[in-house]
């Protein structure tokens, strides 16, 4: 894979709770630099980070009831209409967890249902914490994702239960076949674990490690 094709697939992320204004312009500077299309920031910094980063093409994504995924749904779709007046073009949305180990599948896919709704076409990621999951959980989550209509399933915060794993990727990929992408977060951090989890089936990249990742010299 040559360094372009990676950019191409990269979320650059800085979601870091003590991260001050000065961090975010220079990681917008970074993304810039780089040529990153997409960056994700808290919900906080989304118009600042948007008014730096528009001017060169590039999107601004909003994390949506992170890090836990426990706010009911109203809050989670306030946070979306609040994150795209900013400026958000794409959402990254943590799955109820506990209403999903509940049993309560509906609950879970109208969560989703209604920030697709608000987000009106932007494409929609739905995290589901694969480190806090059973594998029925897992391709559960995965279906009732497709069944809501969202973009992408996404492994990990990074925050909760470990990261992306290749087996995880493979998993999710098997379930969403061609229907929906699969991102890939949450302890990616080098060149060839970009690689893996491409061949795994992912087709989007999360990180915060994404210069280092990129500057590798394996090209």
């Amino acid at each position: 894979m040559n360094k372009q094709d990676l950019i191409s697939l990269i979320d650059y992320t800085l979601l870091n709770p003590v991260a001050t204004r000065k961090c975010i312009k220079i990681f917008c500077e970074e993304a810039i630099e780089y040529g990153f299309k997409t960056v994700f920031v808290n919900p906080y910094y989304v118009s600042y980070a948007h008014r730096l980063l528009s001017p060169h093409h590039i999107k601004v994504g909003i994390p949506i009831g992170f890090s836990l995924g426990g706010a009911v749904t109203h809050v989670k779709v306030e946070e979306a209409k609040q994150g795209i007046k900013n400026g958000a073009e794409e959402m990254d949305m943590l799955i109820n967890i506990g209403a999903l180990k509940s049993g309560e599948f509906d609950v879970v896919k109208n969560d989703i249902e209604e920030v697709v709704k608000v987000a009106n076409g932007l494409t929609t990621k739905v995290i589901i914490e694969t480190g806090l999951l059973t594998e029925k959980e897992k391709i559960i989550a995965t279906e009732l994702i497709m069944e809501a209509g969202a973009d992408f399933v996404k492994t990990s915060t990074g925050f909760n239960g470990g990261g992306a794993t290749i087996e995880d990727v493979q998993l999710l990929r098997l379930i969403a076949k061609d229907k929906i992408g699969v991102k890939a977060a949450g302890g990616v951090k080098t060149y060839q674990d970009a690689v893996q989890m491409v061949k795994a089936g992912a087709n989007r990249i999360g990180s915060s490690s994404a210069i280092i990742m990129i500057n590798h010299d394996a090209y």
